[in-house]
């Protein structure tokens, strides 16, 4: 394509590159009735400093790459394309274009117009002007399906207790974070990446406003049940012990309920002669005490296969291509 600049997986060094003031870094899924819209949008925004799109297409079945591909050319704003090499996932995604941004400030959002461009440079503006490291979103009411919206709630009180962030915080994926947050972010290269996880590792100076959530403007949300599942194991396995921990005090509490029953039923035997046989109570017993066995193990198991996954340098991400206008290049030179 006439004007466009193709370029290598490993070529772009962020600290070398012309900082701009704000990057927003977008997550394509299913994404090609949309993303146009929204990179349209923001276009019209100026935000001090400056302003540039990543976009990366996390293994896309319908025609985000030809439009995405498209708008490094005519969106009229340095945009930067990137395309795996297959689906890895929004976090793993989000980690990707990160590790392309140059903002100083670099906020991420999805690709389905839920979140009003025109909220951008508030949020932003509340960043950089508060002294932030990272601010969130927070709604009064979302757009989504009601099932949607508690597995959200849920995730989100499962995190208030694991990943030891400021109560009632709400992880919204629409979220800016200072350059210094990204770069400690991203020198995480596992291949189970949580964004959240690895901010509220870095940093408590983090702030939240409240913004609209707007209907899903094309198709339907790409989060099926099966997905929210990856990510809540995300969530619990790869940034706490807390799970290894319940198993063990299940454990233990288990044994000490058993030592309690044996010596009942030694008192019963030394004292009563007509023991009844019990085959009930002591199929329950087992029954219970193979089913949190079996918990157990399978706790220890996805800590171990993920270990293993890791050790064995499964990619947090592979970059097929970049595509950068012409704007980029040229401020990454100067």
């Amino acid at each position: 394509m006439d004007g466009i600049i193709t370029a290598s997986a490993g070529d772009f060094d962020r600290g070398s590159a012309a900082p701009v003031g704000l990057s927003i870094v977008v997550p394509v899924y299913n994404g090609a009735g949309s993303v146009g819209r929204l990179v349209a949008a923001l276009a019209t925004l100026r935000p001090e400093g400056g302003l540039e799109v990543v976009l990366v297409n996390d293994g896309s079945p319908d025609d985000s790459a030809n439009v995405c591909r498209a708008l490094v050319h005519s969106a009229g704003i340095p945009v930067t394309y990137i395309e795996h090499a297959r689906n890895f996932g929004e976090h793993n995604a989000v980690m990707t274009g990160l590790r392309h941004a140059r903002g100083r400030f670099v906020i991420t959002m999805d690709d389905d117009l839920q979140n009003p461009p025109e909220e951008v440079i508030r949020l932003y503006d509340h960043a950089r002007l508060g002294g932030w490291d990272v601010v969130y979103t927070r709604y009064a009411a979302k757009a989504h399906a009601g099932w949607r919206n508690l597995g959200s709630r849920f995730a989100n009180k499962v995190a208030d207790w694991l990943l030891d962030k400021p109560r009632g915080l709400y992880l919204s994926s629409f979220r800016c974070m200072s350059a210094l947050m990204v770069e400690a972010v991203t020198r995480y290269r596992g291949p189970y990446p949580y964004v959240d996880g690895l901010l509220m590792q870095v940093t408590r100076r983090i702030d939240s406003i409240e913004v609209r959530h707007l209907p899903r403007a094309e198709g339907r949300s790409n989060y099926t049940l099966r997905r929210l599942v990856r990510l809540w194991l995300n969530l619990v396995t790869s940034f706490s012990l807390a799970p290894l921990r319940i198993a063990m005090l299940t454990g233990a509490a288990l044994a000490l309920l058993g030592g309690i029953g044996a010596v009942f039923v030694i008192v019963e035997a030394l004292f009563r002669h007509d023991t009844p046989l019990g085959w009930a109570s002591t199929m329950t017993v087992i029954l219970l005490v193979s089913g949190v066995q079996s918990m157990i193990l399978g706790v220890m198991g996805e800590y171990v296969g993920r270990t293993f996954l890791s050790a064995n340098g499964k990619p947090q991400g592979t970059v097929r291509l970049i595509e950068r206008s012409p704007a980029v290049v040229e401020r990454a030179r100067t």
